[in-house]
């Protein structure tokens, strides 16, 4: 396998340095103004005199959470979950334990989502005194949490609470699965337009434990707003195991990448020449990362690495045509997935729950006056 060469200047600022126009008519890496929605925010640190508010709605805190209950049974008595550690403790084993446990066991695993429950409704109402997140009317919950009973007992009951003071917003989770959802929405970052010709588009959604990619059949003729669209073929690659370098990781994303290339000629899919790409952290509009990326391998906020780049460099045709690659902050693109069952709100938010809280907040252009 050769080696990629990522070490390499950032490129220029292109003349569409908010990034909401790029000369091909899609939009740019980090996009605020996309085809269907204007992003108002994303990536918001919101504070309180104990730091950033998203640390306290977080899998890494629902995990400290149960841990701590555990020990203050331990003081008295066993640990009804055993000696297993919270953090090995897998979702679906606590989804287990709430339908199948005995009573103590499942009223651990219930303590820690009330707990939770309870500093995720505080989190939803620091964002909405937030000036970016003003008369939101609906918020989405995606992120690995979602996926399990208990991220969507939390949803719940945190959604309870919040309409129990009388704060006027909708909770609700995503409707995707999460490992989908950053797939799908990675298609909404061109216009549907874009995809004459072709029926399918290759997307990758980046995180601090996993590298997805996938080919989203985009099913333009059931629905021309993707809300039919859904992942064909997918690879995952848990880089956090491995502990790999950014060279390394870089030519693993472009090895998964050839592979589905592979696999769409071979099926006969018609793939559009584009890439989309969600990633953690604040997207320049030259495609680099300026912040956040802090738990991706390697160092990918370095003034000398840019992914769209190294990319381009790799796959530099798909078909008969230059590859395009786009990339957006990954909470926004989950979010994005969501946008076609969104039309009846104008302000609308996402949250996605995993290691960390990753967020964004949406106009729906459609119901926005120019």
């Amino acid at each position: 396998m050769a080696k990629l060469k990522t070490d390499k200047p950032k490129t220029e600022k292109p003349a569409e340095a908010n990034g909401d126009a790029a000369s091909s008519g899609l939009a740019g890496h980090g996009a605020s103004r996309l085809s269907a929605v204007v992003v108002d925010s994303y990536n918001l640190e919101v504070e309180d005199k104990n730091g950033f508010v998203g640390d306290r709605a977080s899998g890494r805190a629902f995990r400290a959470m149960l841990d701590d209950i555990r020990k203050a049974l331990k003081k008295t008595d066993e640990d009804p979950l055993g000696e297993t550690p919270s953090a090995k403790i897998s979702k679906r084993k606590l989804d287990k334990v709430l339908r199948d446990g005995d009573p103590e066991a499942a009223g651990v695993v219930h303590g820690a989502v009330e707990h939770f429950a309870g500093e995720l409704a505080y989190v939803i109402r620091r964002f909405l005194k937030a000036k970016p997140w003003a008369d939101t009317q609906r918020i989405v919950v995606g992120g690995g949490l979602r996926e399990s009973r208990v991220g969507e007992l939390a949803v719940g009951r945190a959604a309870v609470l919040i309409k129990s003071e009388g704060i006027d917003v909708d909770l609700e989770v995503i409707r995707h699965h999460p490992d989908e959802a950053g797939l799908i929405g990675c298609a909404h970052l061109a216009p549907s337009w874009v995809y004459e010709g072709h029926d399918s588009v290759l997307t990758v959604d980046v995180g601090g434990s996993n590298i997805r990619c996938g080919i989203v059949d985009l099913k333009l003729k059931a629905a021309r707003d993707l809300s039919k669209a859904e992942v064909w073929k997918a690879e995952l690659w848990r880089h956090r195991e491995e502990k790999p370098g950014r060279e390394e990781a870089v030519e693993r994303l472009v090895d998964m990448l050839r592979g589905l290339i592979k696999s769409a000629a071979k099926d006969g899919r018609s793939l559009c020449p584009l890439v989309g790409i969600g990633v953690p952290g604040v997207i320049e509009p030259d495609g680099s990362i300026a912040r956040g990326g802090q738990n991706l391998p390697g160092n990918w906020e370095s003034s000398r690495f840019n992914l769209a780049a190294s990319l381009t460099e790799a796959i530099p045709t798909i078909g008969d045509h230059e590859t395009v690659v786009v990339m957006h902050n990954d909470a926004v693109v989950q979010g994005l997935s969501q946008t076609p069952f969104m039309q009846d709100v104008e302000h609308w938010g996402v949250l996605t729950i995993g290691t960390g809280l990753g967020n964004a907040r949406f106009t729906n252009r459609n119901a926005k006056s120019d």
